[in-house]
């Protein structure tokens, strides 16, 4: 069924407050083998898929281990605190909330590992704002591709051109503008030093979700409204 248009909210960074939970796995995993990231590794593996950025890992330090045994790794270090601590950013709550009282259509397009995002979204009760979930894993596709996009408008029927994506990555904003998603960047402690980049491929940055409430109360729900050329912070 065709709808007119669609929000997809990310996962990590943008409605939970999570990439901090990646910062330390990766510090515990290598340290186990005397290894340390370094900025060329944190820049390859943020927000990739896990299957890629399995393979990246063990190809860049060399490690005996399969990518099958370091996603199991991480995905048993990381489902307790997906499972029961990691919270929702601020304002994640009342802007689905808010969203869903005025019938938007909305979808879940992230990076992260199935079992993770579902963990998560059980534990803070998400799942009744979502008419699905896009997983890029699924789709064998990096988030910094421009071509997942398409592909989660057309799971959700709708075009491109009328869908938005809130987003805290940089190179993920960037891919999805590309595409022609208007695009909704989310400030995320973790991207602050690229903060710039994030204004540059985004229609509109707000620095909280909470900065997206008071459009609740208006006639009509404007992420779109600051064009790329006025970008609101």
């Amino acid at each position: 069924m065709e709808v007119l248009s669609v929000i997809f909210f990310d996962l990590d960074g943008t409605l939970i407050d999570s990439n901090g939970v990646w910062v330390q796995i990766d510090l515990d995993f290598l340290s186990r083998r005397g290894l340390t990231p370094t900025t060329e590794y944190t820049d390859m593996v943020a927000h990739s898929i896990f299957p890629a950025a399995a393979r990246f890992t063990r190809d860049y330090y060399g490690l005996s281990d399969s990518p099958e045994d370091i996603m199991a790794q991480w995905r048993d270090m990381a489902y307790n605190a997906y499972a029961h601590t990691i919270p929702l950013k601020p304002g994640a709550r009342a802007l689905l909330e808010g969203l869903s009282a005025r019938g938007e259509p909305m979808a879940l397009l992230t990076a992260s590992l199935p079992e993770l995002c579902r963990a998560s979204l059980a534990r803070h009760g998400l799942n009744r704002y979502f008419q699905g979930f896009f997983f890029a894993q699924e789709a064998g596709l990096e988030k910094r591709d421009p071509a997942v996009y398409p592909l989660a408008a057309e799971r959700f029927g709708c075009s491109p051109d009328r869908c938005i994506l809130l987003e805290d990555a940089p190179d993920n904003c960037a891919a999805a503008s590309a595409a022609g998603f208007t695009v909704v960047g989310v400030y995320d402690d973790f991207y602050s030093p690229r903060w710039a980049d994030v204004a540059a491929h985004s229609h509109r940055t707000v620095r909280s979700l909470e900065d997206l409430l008071p459009d609740l109360n208006g006639g009509a729900f404007s992420l779109t409204a600051s064009p790329c050329t006025e970008r609101r912070i």
